[in-house]
Formats: C-alpha cells, sequence, structure tokens
C-alpha cells in the first residue's frame, strides 16, 4: 500500500493548530517571534488563524518588542521562537522582562521527544535540557509532550505571566508534538485565572496606623505602581497624607511630575536620598529599593518603613520594613479607604485632618509642598554648577519635540541616564528603558512593540550609537510594518557611558571606542528616511519625523556627558 505526502488543501489539525487556537482563546490577538525549522508547525498554523504576526530579524529584539508591547497593554505578548540558538538568544530579552515585570509568553520548540532527556542524539539544536536555561530567568517553566497537553499547558503559562507580580514564562513544544495530529475538537472555552494578591486587612490596619500618625510622611513609588495601574490610587493617598512622592526609574508617570507633593526622579542625588532617608515613616510601593533606587545602596533609613511589593522576593530584601505582600493597586486603594476613614473619624471628633501634633507640616516646620520645592531647588543648583548646558539642551528638545501623547523607549546610553532622573513622561506608562537588567539594544525594538500596540500614535526610540548596532537589523522590521517609530540616534562614536566610567576610574578608557556606520545612509537603504541634525536643530528636526508617517531615523552626532555622582562621597 504506499502512500502519499498530504497536500496543503488536505491539512489535518495539528498541535501547531492548538497553540494558535489557545492563544486565541485566551484573548492574544498579536504574536511576535521568528521561525525556525522546529518550530514551523506553530508558525504554518498562524496563517489559519485571525492572529496577527510580528516578525523580528533577531529573536533578542523579537523579545525586546513583546516585552514593550506587554507593558503597553498591561497584557500578554506571545513570542514564539524555535530551538536551541533562536531559543538562548531570547535570554537577554526575557531577563528584561522579568526585571520590568512584562508578561511575556515565550513559546519555544524543542528536538523531536526521542531526542529529550538527557541523553545525546545528534538533533539539530540539541540541548541536554534546553528548559534549564530559562528557570533562573522566567517566572514560570512549562511542557508540553502531547498535543491533547497544549491548551491547558498555554492556559498555564498565560495565567502565570499574568499572576501578579507579571512577568516572562517558558513553554516548549517539541517538533513532533507540533506536527502531530489533534484528534481533539477546536479550542474554545479556554480559560486561565490569574491569581490575585490582595493585602492582609491587619497589615494596611498596622500601614495606616504609622502613616497618619507620621508627622513627615513620604512615599516612594516604583514600577510596580505603574504594572499595576495604581496611578489614582497612588494620587489619592499622597493627597490624603501630604506625603511627597519621588518615583524610581521604572516608576515614571506613576505620579504627575509638576505636582506640588512630586519629588519627581532625581534618584541618584544626595539631597533627595537624605530627604527619603529623613522621612519618620517612609511608604515604598511597587519597588525593591534596589542598586538605582537606593542611589547604590547608599540609603539608610532613619525612620520606619512600609514597604508594598507583589514581588515577595524584593519584600525587605534590602531594608526592614512592615511588609505587605501585594499588588500596588489593592493595597493603595484599601489604603486610600483605610486613611479615609480616619480622617473622617477625626473631623467628626472636631479635629481637622493633619492639624495635630502627629499632622504633616506642623509646628516650625516647612509645609510638605514649601519642602518639596526646596530640594528641586537645590537639585537644580547642584546641576546648574556643572557646566553640562548641552546635555539639559538636548533632553529639553527631545521633550518639547515629543507630542505629550506618545511614548519613548530609551536604550542604555547616556541621553537615557539623564532621563531616568529628569524627564517628564507626562502620561504614566509613557517611558520604557532597560534599566531593570540594563542589557544594550532596548530601546528600537521596544518601541516597535508600542508602535504595534497603538499604532495611531508616534513612538520615540533613544539609543547610542553602540547601542544602536544592536537593533540596526529591525530597521526592515520597521519598513516592512511601517510603523510609525522614529529613532534618535546619538552618536558619540563609541560606547559613551562606558568611556565616562573607565576614565573617572582608571584614567583612561579601554574597548569603548567603535567604527560605525553612516547611519543616515544605513537608513536610507532600508527606505528609511533619515536626517544628520544639530544640537541646535534637534527639536525641529525630531518633531518633524514625529510628525511623518512610518519609521524614520534622526542622527545627532554629539558628545554627552553625565552629572556628576552624588553616592560615591556617602
Amino acid at each position: 500500500m504506499s502512500t502519499t505526502t498530504p497536500t496543503p488543501t488536505q491539512h489535518r489539525r495539528n498541535g501547531g493548530d492548538l497553540v494558535v487556537e489557545s492563544l486565541a482563546a485566551l484573548g492574544a490577538d498579536t504574536v511576535f517571534g521568528l521561525p525556525g525549522q522546529h518550530a514551523l508547525g506553530v508558525f504554518d498554523a498562524l496563517r489559519r488563524s485571525a492572529l496577527r504576526y510580528v516578525g523580528l530579524r533577531v529573536e533578542n529584539n523579537a523579545g525586546f518588542a513583546a516585552d514593550a508591547y506587554a507593558r503597553t497593554t498591561h497584557g500578554v505578548a506571545p513570542l514564539l521562537v524555535s530551538t536551541g540558538p533562536g531559543a538562548l538568544m531570547t535570554l537577554a530579552a526575557l531577563q528584561e522582562a522579568a526585571a520590568g515585570s512584562a508578561a511575556v509568553l515565550a513559546i519555544g520548540s524543542q528536538v523531536p521527544l526521542a531526542g529529550i532527556g538527557g541523553g545525546r542524539h545528534g538533533y539539530l539544536h540539541e540541548l541536554t535540557d534546553q528548559s534549564a536555561s530559562f528557570r533562573g530567568v522566567v517566572k514560570s517553566v512549562h511542557t508540553a509532550r502531547t498535543a491533547s497537553q497544549i491548551p491547558s499547558a498555554v492556559a498555564a503559562a498565560w495565567e502565570s505571566a499574568l499572576s501578579a507580580p507579571h512577568g516572562p514564562v517558558w513553554l516548549e513544544i517539541p517538533q513532533d508534538v507540533l506536527l502531530a495530529e489533534a484528534d481533539v475538537p477546536p479550542v474554545a472555552g479556554l480559560e486561565a485565572r490569574p491569581r490575585e494578591l490582595p493585602p492582609r486587612p491587619e497589615l494596611i490596619a498596622a500601614a495606616a496606623d504609622r502613616l497618619t500618625e507620621a508627622r513627615r510622611p513620604v512615599i516612594l513609588a516604583g514600577g510596580g505602581v505603574v504594572r499595576a495601574g495604581a496611578e489614582a490610587e497612588l494620587l489619592a493617598l499622597a493627597e490624603q497624607l501630604r506625603a511627597p512622592v519621588a518615583t524610581t526609574f521604572g516608576g515614571k508617570g506613576a505620579f504627575p511630575w509638576e505636582h506640588p507633593l512630586s519629588l519627581q526622579s532625581w534618584m541618584e542625588d544626595r539631597y533627595t536620598t537624605a530627604f527619603l532617608e529623613d522621612a519618620d515613616t517612609l511608604l515604598v510601593v511597587g519597588s525593591g529599593l534596589g542598586e538605582l533606587s537606593s542611589n547604590y545602596h547608599t540609603f539608610r533609613p532613619l525612620g520606619r518603613v512600609v514597604q508594598i511589593e507583589a514581588d515577595l522576593g524584593k519584600l525587605e530584601s534590602n531594608h526592614a520594613a512592615l511588609g505587605i505582600h501585594a499588588d500596588a493597586r489593592a493595597a493603595l486603594a484599601a489604603l486610600v479607604k483605610e486613611v479615609g476613614e480616619r480622617e473622617a473619624g477625626l473631623t467628626e471628633d472636631g479635629e481637622a485632618p493633619g492639624s495635630g501634633a502627629a499632622g504633616p507640616g506642623s509646628g516650625d516646620a516647612p509645609s510638605p509642598e514649601a519642602a518639596v520645592s526646596d530640594l528641586l531647588a537645590r537639585v537644580r543648583d547642584r546641576i546648574a554648577g556643572q557646566q553640562l548646558d548641552l546635555e539639559q539642551q538636548v533632553l529639553a528638545s527631545v521633550r518639547d519635540a515629543l507630542p505629550d501623547g506618545a511614548v519613548s523607549c530609551w536604550d542604555m546610553t547616556i541621553l537615557a541616564y539623564w532621563a531616568w532622573s529628569a524627564f517628564d513622561p507626562r502620561r504614566t506608562n509613557a517611558l520604557h528603558s532597560a534599566q531593570g537588567a540594563g542589557g544594550l539594544g532596548y530601546g528600537f525594538p521596544a518601541a516597535l512593540g508600542v508602535a504595534v500596540a497603538d499604532p495611531a500614535r508616534p513612538v520615540l526610540a533613544v539609543s547610542g550609537d553602540g547601542g544602536a548596532m544592536y537593533s540596526i537589523a529591525e530597521l526592515a522590521t520597521a519598513r516592512q510594518y511601517d510603523l510609525p517609530v522614529t529613532w534618535l540616534i546619538v552618536d558619540d562614536g563609541g560606547y559613551g557611558i562606558l568611556r565616562e566610567y573607565m576614565t573617572d576610574a582608571f584614567g583612561a578608557a579601554t574597548a569603548t571606542e567603535l567604527t560605525r556606520p553612516d547611519f543616515v545612509a544605513l537608513a536610507e537603504s532600508f527606505g528609511v528616511p533619515a536626517l544628520r541634525t544639530t544640537p541646535e536643530q534637534l527639536r525641529t528636526d525630531l518633531a518633524a519625523a514625529l510628525a511623518a508617517p512610518g519609521p524614520s531615523v534622526v542622527v545627532l552626532p554629539a558628545h554627552l556627558r553625565m552629572f556628576a555622582p552624588t553616592h560615591l562621597d556617602s
């Protein structure tokens, strides 16, 4: 009896179909990725689905795009890659997603089932234990070894990614399972129920006690506030307590920049560090008080700390605190209610909230608003004394050129380090950077992911020339999908921040100087409009590029410097 190879019209549903059906059933409408031999079953299934596929040129960049898409949508971003090299190329992006709490569902193929189990069978892309490479990076690792396991495995991974705190997950499926005939009905009624993380009532009561009794309450808001969508609750609590609010670099946009209680984001500043230290009760929300948020671990609180954190591993990991393991939004909402009820009780007793000995701004101390204004003035004076006019001019030009509703994505470059401290995003969830894991190459592919999520708004990417070379191939992606991303490349001839670090530490820099292409000509070879600008012309040129449809590149040749650090003298 002879056999024939099925033609495309004879297709029978297989494991790849179950993957895309499961993703669609859970609410996905877009997937990112890059195909490979072992993953062809799932990529072939995409053409039979309604899912939109966005293909990038390097798996790491596909991961960065998925990361920013997840941050923008507050949802899950599926990422499809192949076995071995393709899978491993995502690790740096997944580390950033983990640091930034981005719900990336990475689905990778595996060698056929016969090659799994630790032996060396000689399959292409074979690893002894592929999933082991991911266990120290992602929230959870999942496997499907039969076609019927695929929907439940996808749902479990989706649920893990969206449970607080959000984060990346890894699911792998062998090649032959993806190609195996699926003798089950099309996936329809699939559900995932992410774990909620409400605060314990006795901890909220204790936190409310400390905050309402404090004379100098201060709030430090981290990226967990943005990821949880807790900006309104943060604002309400700060105004109830009249508590100044600083935001970490990951928490930028969590609190209105120009609010009278806003300390902004000058975390690498000794004046800000001292202000936070001097609080008799410091409420830390959605931050682990890590290296950058603690001004390189020089922060030493003098008062009591209350910490709200969804990531259990970060709770009290750097400082003793009244630790509340909870989602930022749920915990802040509970605090707003609890503090409000206490204020109402005080009012009924004839005493105005905040007017007693425990009230903020009592006695001869300046009001919280005056204290905030004084701090920001001292920060400005410190920067003004360092002859950094060019850097401030460039950052101001970028801010002026960027429409208020637009999102910006920043690579690891000197201008981004300035933006962490000094840039007003003007709305929440509008500035994304790689400051969590600190890898190069994030800015441009992340901006592509944002543009996929919201193509009606222009998006700005900012890179140095060194970081730009990590993702230059994605100019083809930007052109292919006609994405409205303007890429500002600050060209200083090398790894500028490393040049500064090495020169300061050793008196000279090594391995920081780079030969680079003509970025304008290179962009134009991809069919992407590009121009070279100057600091004086930057605002005009950048605004025009952002207003034009489709992708564009603006190159700024400039040597920028960082403001002086303050932690080295602590």
